[in-house]
């Protein structure tokens, strides 16, 4: 599933994956890849100063996790184009989620808060019990 969010000209698009060989259940070990998409559909150039990301597991329990730019790069996305990474994420449950927001600035010092969409870490060891 690909999840979609539009901040200020950006659209933000995360497609999760849980990765079954790198994760250890019998661990408490249950580790996810995620791939993002970030498009300019704006008219100005902006670069990604900043991440901002909330991990929270099953359990409600919230990681923060802040710091400049993604995997290293704080990448200059033009009108039109578009800035692509992967990365991963763990947790000691079976489920849980991400959200969170990318600091930008544009071409004439203006910060922008752009959202990314909420997305859904799940597992097949996740449990569902309806009542």
């Amino acid at each position: 599933m690909i999840y979609h969010a539009f901040t200020n000209g950006l659209i933000v698009k995360v497609r999760p994956e849980f990765l079954e060989a790198q994760s250890e259940p019998d661990e408490n070990l249950y580790v996810w890849s995620y791939h993002v998409r970030i498009e300019n559909d704006g008219e100005i150039t902006v670069q990604l100063r900043e991440r901002h990301w909330e991990i929270t597991d099953a359990f409600g329990q919230v990681r923060r996790v802040d710091g400049e730019g993604v995997i290293g790069m704080q990448p200059i996305i033009a009108p039109t184009e578009f800035f692509e990474y992967n990365s991963a994420a763990s947790l000691k449950t079976p489920s849980g989620f991400m959200t969170g927001h990318y600091d930008f600035e544009d071409e004439d010092g203006n910060e922008l808060q752009i959202q990314i969409p909420a997305f859904s870490l799940d597992s097949p060891y996740q449990t569902v019990v309806l009542q």
